[in-house]
């Protein structure tokens, strides 16, 4: 099923494609003119626009050559009556797909959405491809921060070496990425890189992870397999979250790390490999060590050099380049309408403390991509969870009468440490509409009928202003 928008001043043309198209078990939306559908598209990423050469106003034309900046990837099939056929030709090649003729025909109606459509999702296959190729290539280190610069710094210097490296820092700081750009930069990039996470192997399946196995090694072991080391051999081993072994594993392992030579599980024959190791972990291990559960002759023989990755909060001044990374990424891998952030909505990003750090970031701009397609990301848009904190402490310190005090620190989005609300009476009054409804829809369970009754609104005016605050969804 595909969604599919109609842009016709002709009622009856309109009903006719609807009915066609509903048939086939797509979904429509309609607009009576240029202007209608250039408003309706900029809110929604359809797979199929029909589209009228005649029309009143802004005729199809114009709204072809909008569609062509502002979405670049939608299939446009043009509407064309007869004597019109010069001006089709024009249309595609412009960039229209396809044109009808009026009289709809059936038939015509249907192998042109049907091709359209597959065109659209062979285009997205061939971006998924295109992104593939482009991700297996190193990526670099993305900011300017002074923490950034040392770090990319410490890395071209240690990466010609055959130093071993222990990259410590927190999840989704970029881990790998700073892994990857020492292999890359190193005399063995044209040898493998062989990438291992020690927390997402069971550890009675580790040691044959690490060193292999022979057949009839154990219950399951049907065949030969060689390990990670033997796999990585002139190469480089990236052991992941290496704070994770267990004591039984690592002492084998600072053994095998001094030698580098081992016997596969169940084998007897030595193998000797040549292996450079980068290790990496989310754990303090000097912590670990005090408690017992990292060995210090393994921690000493892994830090030759170690690197530290910062936490985003600690580079907050680097969100705008990542976000803007990011979201050209999305735009040319998944077709996702580029966002705007004006400056109050970065201030309120780069103030959040982001615990997941950059992986965080890049899956909550994909999910304000699917909400928002194509807006600019005011800060009430922004999910009310990344101010839960600042908020909850703000109502700790809440006047104990419901005065103006109390119902400031209730409803404001801001951290306590700021002015509860903006210094113009407009914005303050958008943000508590925007807040209102938010409250509202989610106890009329997302019926937007049902909120017009409760709040005694009517309908069409409740939609706008739903959409203005980017709250609208299905009733």
């Amino acid at each position: 099923m595909a969604q599919i928008v109609i842009v016709d001043d002709e009622e009856d043309i309109r009903i006719t494609l609807r009915g066609i198209l509903e048939d086939e078990g797509h979904d429509v939306l309609e607009a009576a003119s240029g202007e209608e559908g250039l408003a309706l598209l900029s809110g929604v990423n359809p797979d199929l626009c029909f589209l009228d050469i005649w029309l009143p106003g802004m005729d199809g034309l114009d709204v072809l050559e909008r569609l062509q900046i502002t979405a670049p990837n939608l299939p446009m099939i043009m509407i064309s009556g007869h004597g019109n056929i010069e001006t089709a030709v024009t249309a595609i090649k412009k960039g229209a797909f396809d044109f009808i003729e009026k009289p709809l025909s059936l038939e015509k109606v249907l192998v042109t959405t049907a091709k359209a459509v597959e065109f659209k999702e062979l285009r997205q296959e061939n971006m998924v491809l295109r992104s593939q190729i482009r991700n297996s290539r190193v990526q670099d280190l993305t900011g300017e921060t002074p923490q950034i610069r040392q770090l990319r710094q410490q890395v071209m210097q240690v990466a010609p070496t055959e130093a071993w490296v222990l990259i410590t820092g927190e999840n989704g700081t970029g881990k790998e990425i700073v892994s990857r750009s020492l292999h890359h930069l190193s005399r063995r990039n044209g040898k493998p890189l062989v990438e291992m996470n020690c927390a997402a192997i069971p550890e009675e399946l580790i040691e044959s992870e690490l060193f292999g196995h022979e057949k009839g090694a154990f219950t399951s072991a049907d065949k030969a397999q060689i390990g990670k080391f033997e796999l990585a051999h002139s190469g480089t081993l990236f052991l992941d979250e290496i704070g994770d072994m267990s004591l039984k594993t690592q002492a084998k392992i600072l053994r095998i790390l001094q030698e580098q030579r081992f016997e596969r599980v169940g084998g007897r024959k030595t193998i000797q490999v040549d292996v450079r190791v980068i290790a990496a972990t989310n754990k303090d291990l000097t912590e670990e060590i005090r408690a017992g559960r990292f060995r210090e002759d393994l921690y000493y023989r892994l830090k030759v050099f170690p690197l530290h990755v910062p936490p985003l909060r600690q580079r907050a001044e680097d969100i705008p380049l990542l976000l803007t990374n990011f979201m050209e990424d999305l735009v040319k891998t998944q077709g996702f309408k580029p966002l705007r952030f004006p400056p109050e909505t970065m201030r309120r990003l780069q103030q959040y403390p982001w615990p997941g750090n950059v992986r965080e970031l890049k899956n909550f701009l994909e999910r304000l991509c699917i909400m928002f397609p194509g807006q600019c990301i005011t800060v009430e848009m922004l999910p009310q969870e990344m101010f839960s904190a600042n908020r909850s402490a703000s109502l700790k310190t809440a006047p104990s009468s419901a005065g103006e005090g109390a119902f400031c620190n209730a409803y404001s989005p801001f951290d306590a440490d700021s002015d509860p609300w903006p210094a113009d009476f407009k914005t303050a009054k958008a943000q508590f509409e925007a807040k209102f409804l938010e409250d509202k829809l989610n106890g009329c369970n997302g019926s937007i009928t049902k909120l017009s009754e409760v709040i005694g609104m009517e309908r069409s005016y409740l939609y706008k202003k739903l959409r203005s605050f980017g709250l609208l969804t299905s009733d």
